[in-house]
């Protein structure tokens, strides 16, 4: 795939997208459904306030929830597609024991995306950042995470105000 992304965007989009927080809220209402307003903090209980108000601002602002009359926030097309992701992203990682063999969701969503940012941009395509402190990963791994990436892209096409820094600016 030829799309890549200025030096800043993807790095924003790559920022936004690995937010801890934000890969909760998104993989929470993804597993059990809309979350109510007045439970969020319950639901969602390792997250601090300020947390969980700047996942649920920036997941407001890139379209990725909406509030939903009777039900609370829920995802929309788009943030069950980056749930979907997530998903993929945390099952290569899992199955290539990466950033370690045990370790939580988001940790391996976040290191995949590390390693995926640097081939976003012109000059790096098709080049996964370094595996830091782990084996070298075998062919099969490497095409897999050519696929991941091709994902990764297919879905920041698709959602070109994630890569948007003036948005975040903006909000």
């Amino acid at each position: 795939m030829s799309s890549f992304f200025a030096s800043a965007a993807a790095r924003h989009a790559v920022d936004v997208l690995a937010s801890r927080s934000l890969i909760r809220l998104v993989t929470e209402i993804d597993d059990n459904g809309a979350i109510p307003p007045r439970r969020l903090a319950g639901t969602l209980s390792d997250l601090s306030p300020h947390q969980l108000r700047s996942a649920s601002d920036t997941a407001r602002t890139y379209g990725l929830v909406r509030v939903a009359p009777g039900a609370g926030l829920e995802l929309t097309e788009s943030g069950r597609e980056l749930a979907d992701l997530y998903d993929a992203l945390a099952r290569w990682a899992r199955r290539h024991s990466v950033p370690a063999a045990v370790c939580e969701f988001s940790s391996r969503v976040r290191h995949v995306l590390g390693l995926l940012a640097p081939s976003l941009t012109p000059g790096n395509a098709d080049r996964p950042g370094p595996l830091a402190d782990v084996r070298p990963i075998s062919v099969e791994a490497e095409a897999e995470l050519a696929c991941a990436r091709t994902s990764l892209i297919q879905w920041l096409v698709g959602n070109p105000q994630v890569a948007r820094a003036e948005l975040e600016r903006a909000a």
